[in-house]
């Protein structure tokens, strides 16, 4: 019976080929799958950021029928880097990027932790959350126009705010205050998203040896979230960084250029002042600028996630 048993067991599936042809093949497979998608990318990005630099570096002549590149020149970087309004627009941009993504990153993460420790309703809690965030960027600033409006405004009628938008000091709190209202919906569901994944012996084992809530946050949530944190404070700063279009709707850039940011600057030069050399430079100086803040964010990413897996 066991002999008979024996003979007609199937067997075992036999490889066919040597394992390294397999993988060439489904190699191949990949980038043939892959192709028609990437040729698309290639055409709707990386075309334009090849030609906007080829552009920078050009003599650029505007006619009745186009513009035309002639010859290589580096003046229109001479012209973006010495011009007061490119300091400016940067400077503008680093300080929004970085009081804007600090306050989302604090408001955020306690939103998180409040949700973290909600045992009824966080489902409802979160869906009103998403409310703002999930808001077309055009649509909120049309919002807070309303509220900050002069004349008719919720916050003139509340609060006795007038001109808002028409003074720099007060404009530029108000786009933050935008964003800030847009945006930490974002951080929290990331920081959350932290939170729930962390290992619950630790915090059993710090109640056990009588570790306050303070100290239990700072000495094992707060470590353990660094690559949570650092993800989000990445996207956050890309995000913030190309700011276009809520000053653009809110401000157009004004009063005067107060709230001119890098990209509303390289639209006005490129397309209302129609020079197409100097508003390349200055996309490209921007693009330079947060490939070059990507860099330094991964590089401590990469770190903090070393430092956390050695210990």
């Amino acid at each position: 019976m066991t002999t008979a048993t024996a003979e007609h067991t199937p067997a075992p599936p036999r490889l066919v080929g040597r394992p390294e042809t397999q993988r060439k093949k489904m190699a191949r497979m990949g980038w043939a799958f892959s192709a028609p998608a990437l040729l698309i990318i290639a055409a709707v990005t990386i075309f334009p950021i090849i030609y906007s630099v080829a552009m920078s570096l050009s003599n650029v002549t505007v006619t009745g029928n186009g513009f035309s590149l002639n010859g290589f020149t580096w003046s229109n970087y001479s012209l973006v880097l010495q011009s007061p309004k490119w300091h400016y627009a940067l400077f503008f941009t680093l300080i929004y990027t970085f009081i804007t993504v600090t306050v989302e990153l604090v408001l955020g993460t306690v939103i998180a932790l409040v949700l973290q420790r909600l045992t009824a309703g966080r489902g409802w809690m979160m869906a009103l959350l998403l409310i703002p965030w999930s808001m077309i960027t055009v649509i909120n600033a049309e919002l807070w126009q309303y509220i900050f409006n002069g004349t008719y405004g919720v916050a003139t009628y509340l609060f006795g705010l007038n001109n808002v938008l028409g003074t720099p000091t007060p404009a530029i709190i108000a786009l933050m205050i935008a964003d800030i209202w847009k945006t930490t919906p974002f951080v929290a569901i990331i920081v959350l998203a932290g939170l729930v994944m962390l290992p619950g012996d630790i915090y059993e084992a710090a109640e056990v040896d009588g570790s306050s809530s303070w100290s239990t946050f700072w000495r094992i949530t707060v470590p353990l979230l660094r690559p949570t944190l650092s993800l989000a404070v990445l996207f956050r700063v890309l995000q913030a960084f190309g700011l276009f279009d809520l000053p653009y709707v809110m401000t157009g850039g004004g009063p005067g250029t107060s709230t001119n940011s890098l990209a509303i600057l390289g639209y006005n030069v490129m397309f209302k002042n129609l020079a197409f050399g100097p508003g390349a430079a200055v996309a490209t100086t921007t693009a330079l600028l947060v490939l070059l803040g990507c860099l330094v964010s991964l590089r401590a990413f990469k770190v903090q996630v070393g430092e956390q897996d050695a210990s």
